[in-house]
């Protein structure tokens, strides 16, 4: 009887290595949109579709878990998660716990206002009525910046635009790339020339995972060439 137990203990745990071996398990936090959020009750956002670039170079299954963001460096540590994406910054602080990849994005937040707007600078948003896209950078940002400013939280950052356009806020902050777009197609608005804010991306992995982090920035750089980063941004900011 005591043989039999170990053997299917034995057997239960081959199984279960097998079983991870074929799957590379992301950690995120999915309230950072256009980086991760949920859509019809599953994960998505441009971290989520560059994760799942890894897996297929990797030949795995992905598996996306969403657990508070202090709780991921921890993740990737303990072997938990193998990988950690969540918009998450590069700091000293941060690498001596866990190895970076180059990154994939640089985020620059601008400001966008009707062009008969008397503001010019981003000195002139302090105490004006600024709409953001809920839980992206640009709200983050803007509510541990401007504090005491009244914000307008949109669930898609069109209706931002919107309440610009028929005079409800003042301002919308919000990304770049996807900014461009919507000024390219609205002649009564336009982005002012300075950048709120700024700030790059990276994955994170276990101290010392060469392996890994290799086949990341392999298809990082990839995705670089090919556009695919750019286009993931569009597609999740207008979701």
């Amino acid at each position: 009887m005591k043989k039999i137990c170990i053997l299917l203990f034995i057997l239960f745990c081959c199984v279960g290595c097998t079983n991870r071996e074929d799957k590379l398990i992301m950690v995120t936090e999915a309230s950072f949109a256009p980086y991760e959020y949920y859509s019809d009750g599953k994960i998505t956002g441009v971290d989520v579709e560059i994760a799942r670039e890894i897996a297929k170079e990797m030949g795995k299954k992905l598996i996306v878990k969403d657990v508070a963001f202090d709780s991921i460096i921890h993740e990737v540590k303990s072997g938990k998660a193998d990988i950690g994406v969540a918009g998450i910054s590069y700091s000293e602080e941060r690498a001596k716990q866990v190895d970076f990849s180059i990154n994939y994005t640089t985020s620059k937040q601008v400001v966008i206002v009707r062009k008969n707007s008397n503001i010019n600078t981003i000195d002139h948003i302090k105490d004006k009525k600024i709409a953001v896209q809920l839980g992206s950078v640009a709200d983050i940002y803007v509510s541990e910046e401007y504090k005491n400013t009244n914000i307008v939280r949109q669930k898609k950052y069109l209706t931002a635009i919107q309440d610009l356009k028929d005079g409800k806020v003042d301002c919308v902050v919000m990304d770049e790339l996807p900014a461009k777009q919507i000024v390219n197609e609205n002649n009564d608005i336009k982005i002012i020339n300075d950048i709120l804010a700024e700030d790059t991306y990276g994955i994170i992995v276990d101290k010392g995972n060469k392996e890994l982090l290799e086949i990341i920035n392999r298809v990082i750089l990839r995705l670089k060439q090919e556009g695919k980063i750019e286009e993931y941004i569009l597609k999740h900011s207008s979701n």
